[in-house]
């Protein structure tokens, strides 16, 4: 596809940016460069054709000394720790990961006169939508709920204000509910899909927030990886805003469901509800007009495909937050014991 580039990724241990550097690899004959401290991913993730570099990107001097080694032509930065509901009980973490953290790549790519960068931004900017409207559309006005969307609303900000003063092209993408092989299923606080998963996998019973009717459009990641490329080459991307992933919508407890079905057992119990949105439901038009994304895989599928990857997967620890930033007000299911 067009000519040999040097390609940055961040995130490159993770769920999103382990998978696309698979498909450069499949697909493409560009260069590849991954960044990740490995605090939500694994290093057994990462391709072996990627060059390699261990660090957190809000350390002083590091992004600014990979850039200039290796000077990429695109930058994917899907770095983040996205624990959402976490946020509140984390703060200062949650800013430094994702602000301070977005604001070093984005110098980087100004002052490298990078060709796009392309930024993996939330639905979580949405909130609960603008005067409760749905579906989530790209043009609406942010009304984020939590400092992960506050987060992620102020890093899309800001690269766009990067557009305009320093000329720097960029593509905002807003996934959705992302899931695949390759997924952290062993964080306590995030992708409850894979949640579900190590906690059968562990004889734990599957837990629901909630009364677990709120809906959510899952995407499966097979499906994204083709417009994720695009949206760092193609012209038509070029300063868009873009919700990526499925246009069908499925509560928590059907989703539960359709994953009983497929590992052909397992049990679920209702915790306390989260301060979370009831129904998150984005619209996908302009994903399939500018990135040309096709919803091919359903849920049963998707799960499918991801339950025979985890079940091949070691028995890693789980990963737990030891110290809150604040402790007021945190979820019993969350408390340290």
């Amino acid at each position: 596809m067009g000519e040999k580039m040097r390609i940055l990724i961040t995130g490159v241990a993770g769920l999103l940016g382990s998978r696309l550097a698979d498909y450069l690899i499949e697909n493409t004959e560009h260069e590849l460069f991954g960044i990740d401290d490995l605090s939500g991913g694994y290093i057994d993730n990462i391709p072996k054709e990627v060059k390699f570099y261990k660090f957190d990107l809000s350390e002083d001097g590091k992004v600014e000394k990979v850039f200039d080694t290796i000077k990429p032509d695109i930058v994917y930065h899907f770095a983040a720790y996205a624990a959402e509901g976490l946020s509140p009980f984390m703060r200062t973490y949650n800013y430094k990961n994702n602000l301070v953290s977005t604001a070093k790549v984005i110098n980087g790519c100004i002052n490298h006169n990078v060709k796009r960068l392309v930024f993996t931004s939330s639905m979580a900017v949405y909130g609960n939508g603008w005067n409760g409207k749905r579906p989530f559309d790209e043009s609406d006005l942010p009304s984020p709920i939590d400092p992960y969307g506050i987060a992620k609303m102020a890093c899309e900000k800001d690269i766009q204000v990067a557009g305009e003063q320093h000329g720097l092209d960029w593509c905002i993408i807003r996934p959705h509910n992302v899931y695949g092989e390759k997924q952290n299923i062993w964080d306590r606080y995030r992708n409850v899909l894979g949640i579900w998963m190590y906690q059968y996998m562990n004889d734990e019973p599957m837990t629901i927030f909630g009364d677990g009717e709120q809906k959510r459009a899952f995407s499966y990641m097979g499906d994204c990886l083709e417009p994720l490329y695009k949206a760092g080459v193609d012209e038509r991307a070029s300063k868009e805003i873009i919700n990526l992933g499925s246009g069908t919508f499925y509560s928590i407890n059907e989703a539960n469901e359709i994953l009983m079905n497929v590992i052909q057992g397992g049990e679920s119990v209702h915790l306390e509800p989260r301060h979370e949105v009831k129904d998150a439901h984005p619209t996908w038009e302009k994903s399939m007009k500018l990135l040309d994304y096709e919803d091919t895989t359903d849920l049963e599928l998707g799960l499918s495909n991801m339950w025979s990857w985890a079940q091949e997967q070691p028995n890693r620890k789980r990963q737990s937050w030891e110290i809150y930033e604040v402790e007021k007000g945190i979820y019993d299911f969350w408390k340290n014991k």
